[in-house]
């Protein structure tokens, strides 16, 4: 039996976000891998017109909000996919790391510029 899409019921908003935040982690300029295999977000993109870059992809400002909401890092914390430094970095578990979001295709596109 394949495993269980959203397990956690994060609403619309967690799921981008966690989404986003899991792209972050795999870029050396935004996150820092902690030694228990852990990574660290310290830096957040910045809005280049309505989208923003992340790598060779690129996403919609509109994704993003999340990004900069302090309830939806808190639900993440909550559900023990990240712990908080408001607004200063969030690092994701290793739970929040693998967690399967299914929205990696919808968010992240080819850059064309």
């Amino acid at each position: 039996m394949p495993p269980k899409t959203n397990p956690l019921k994060l609403n619309p908003l967690q799921l981008r976000t966690l989404t986003i935040l899991q792209g972050l982690a795999s870029l050396p300029d935004f996150a820092a891998r902690e030694a228990n295999g852990e990574i660290t977000i310290t830096r957040f993109p910045q809005p280049h017109g309505d989208h923003f870059h992340l790598g060779n992809a690129v996403v919609a400002t509109k994704d993003t909000t999340g990004l900069f909401n302090e309830a939806v890092w808190n639900a993440l914390a909550r559900k023990n996919l990240a712990r908080t430094d408001w607004p200063h970095r969030l690092t994701l578990t290793l739970d929040g790391l693998q967690y399967n979001t299914g929205l990696a295709q919808e968010i992240f596109h080819l850059a064309q510029h």
